[in-house]
Formats: C-alpha cells, sequence, structure tokens
C-alpha cells in the first residue's frame, strides 16, 4: 500500500479542553516519510515535535507530546483521526499549546477531510511491525493490554469504572470498521463528581456542555444541578433516566468504550506509524498506552 497524505490544508479553532487556552489550528499535507509532526507557530520557526512514544512528557487525562521545552497537549484526538482515516503524513500547525476539543471528538477533523478525500503519493507506506507478543499488565488495577504480531492492525478494548451507569462496555476496531462513523464521533466523557474537582483544580477550564458526556453515578441534588449550571454557563440540566446528564445525547450505548478506542488508536500511533499487530486492551488509559508505544519503539529498534 502507497503511503497517503491530505489533499488540502484544514483550519480549526477553539479552546483547549484542560488549558482552556483558544489556539488556532492548521492540518496540512506532508512529504512522503514525514509521519505526523506538529509545530508550535508561536514559539517560531523550527519547533516541530515528532509524534512519536519517546517525546511523550505528561498523561494526566490526555497525552502532552514535549521536545526541547515545547509541548502540544491532548493530542490523542487529531493523532486518532489522521491514523483512522488512513494519513501516514501531516504537519499540524497550532499556535498555542493544547490541540482544541471542538466537539470533544474526532469528528470535525474526519468531516473535513473526507469532504476532500486524500492523495496517494510514491513511497510504500510503512508498517511497524513487532517480532513477538507484547503483554503489559498491572494487576492491582486491573489493566491489561497484550500486542500480538498481526497481518493488519485490529483493536479490541474492555472498559470498567466499576460504575452502575456505564457497567462494563466493550469496542472494536479494525481497517472494515468505518472509523469516522463508528469511532470518530464518539466524545469524551467525565463522571458528575469529577467536575467540581476539577474545575477547582484547573483541569478542565475548557470544558462546557457541548464536548463531554457527563455521567451521574450517584444521587445528586437540586442544588449540585444549579451550581453546575453555573460552572457550565447554561441554563437548565436534567439527570437522564439512564444516569447521564441531559446535556447531550449518546450515539451509542457503549460510546464511552468507543472513545476510549479513539484515545487509544491515538495513543498507539506513538508508535511510529501503522501497527501490524492485533491489540487486546483492558480498563487501559493515556499512561499504559504510551507505555506500551514505547515498548513497541524499543523492540523494533
Amino acid at each position: 500500500m502507497l503511503q497517503k497524505t491530505l489533499k488540502n490544508s484544514y483550519s480549526f479553532e477553539g479552546k483547549g479542553l484542560h488549558t482552556g487556552k483558544i489556539a488556532h489550528m492548521t492540518i496540512c499535507p506532508a512529504p512522503e516519510n514525514t509521519g505526523i509532526r506538529f509545530e508550535r507557530t508561536d514559539l517560531g520557526e523550527g519547533t516541530v515535535i515528532e509524534a512519536v512514544a519517546e517525546n511523550v512528557s505528561n498523561t494526566a487525562r490526555s497525552t502532552t507530546l514535549t521536545k526541547n521545552e515545547a509541548s502540544v497537549v491532548t493530542v490523542e484526538h487529531i493523532l486518532s483521526a489522521l491514523t483512522g482515516l488512513g494519513v501516514d503524513n501531516a504537519l499540524v500547525k497550532i499556535d498555542n499549546i493544547e490541540i482544541p476539543i471542538l466537539d470533544g471528538s474526532a469528528r470535525p477533523y474526519t468531516d473535513a477531510i473526507l469532504a476532500d478525500g486524500l492523495v496517494e503519493q510514491s513511497a510504500e507506506r510503512i508498517y511497524i511491525e513487532i517480532p513477538e507478543e507484547i503483554v503489559y499488565e498491572d494487576k492491582e488495577k486491573g489493566v491489561f493490554v497484550k500486542v500480538t504480531p498481526a497481518d493488519e492492525p485490529c483493536y479490541d478494548i474492555t472498559i470498567d469504572f466499576d460504575s452502575q451507569v456505564v457497567g462494563v462496555q466493550t469496542a472494536h476496531w479494525d481497517r472494515n470498521t468505518a472509523y469516522p462513523r463508528s469511532i470518530g464521533r464518539c466524545r469524551t466523557f467525565v463522571f458528575f463528581h469529577e467536575l467540581e474537582f476539577l474545575f477547582k483544580n484547573n483541569l478542565i477550564k475548557g470544558g462546557d456542555v457541548d464536548n463531554a458526556i457527563v455521567i451521574v453515578e450517584h444521587p445528586v441534588t437540586e442544588e449540585q444541578l444549579s451550581h453546575m449550571c453555573e460552572l457550565f454557563g447554561v441554563p437548565k440540566l436534567d439527570v437522564l433516566e439512564d444516569g447521564y446528564l441531559s446535556n447531550v445525547h449518546l450515539h451509542y450505548s457503549n460510546e464511552c468504550a468507543r472513545h476510549k478506542m479513539l484515545d487509544m488508536i491515538g495513543d498507539f500511533r506513538l508508535a511510529g506509524g501503522f501497527l501490524k499487530a492485533k491489540i487486546t486492551a483492558v480498563k487501559t488509559g493515556h499512561r499504559t498506552n504510551t507505555e506500551v508505544a514505547k515498548m513497541i519503539r524499543s523492540r523494533i529498534k
């Protein structure tokens, strides 16, 4: 298969979920064998950060890449979109530290890029092939990831937050699964009882009612709901019968698992390209995903 890049450049503007800072971002075509790179245009010419696991500097609630003191926060959604669409080479230019959260999914990217399609390049795609099975396990937390050599990428994920609302959910993705509809449109999520703590600690300065599914695990009072409306700057929110806040309606009953799959696809792109592997993951997150991506990088070197 030949490498692919974008037909055109695509620009987006919005606030970062965690920093609340407004950023202007443009995803541009790139030459063969570039891979995916981020350029901080506000920090001067040539401030480029390659999307590889060695550059991961933080995984608290999102994935941050850093090189030579320049960082880009929350890279997983754009990396996931480019991977799901089959983009080998792209340059992401951004004038602030955090990628805009937009609607909390990868849909704005996939909609824009799919409208034009991709361009085939001359070079053959370079697949990441691992010589043997890799297993990562944290028995205390119930975290498990297995990466097995395979002819093509295949991902399975199970999530379990010990939640009566979410339950145990699973999701699957391979190249026969339509990424834009099945994975790309699925939004980030948060538990209601975490929100106040996150706001107080300035961890979701860019959160609003349009970019996150809110799970109401425990009973809440009208006073708590009113306070949340104040924080979000909206007039009225209710708790739906299925235990989710009324700010958004689910695309799928397992949208939370599908969003975790979205994140995982983005994080594993940090292995340096398209994996020829089957990935089976249980209760994984950004830290685990990127640690395993580092393990893959060390094995292929």
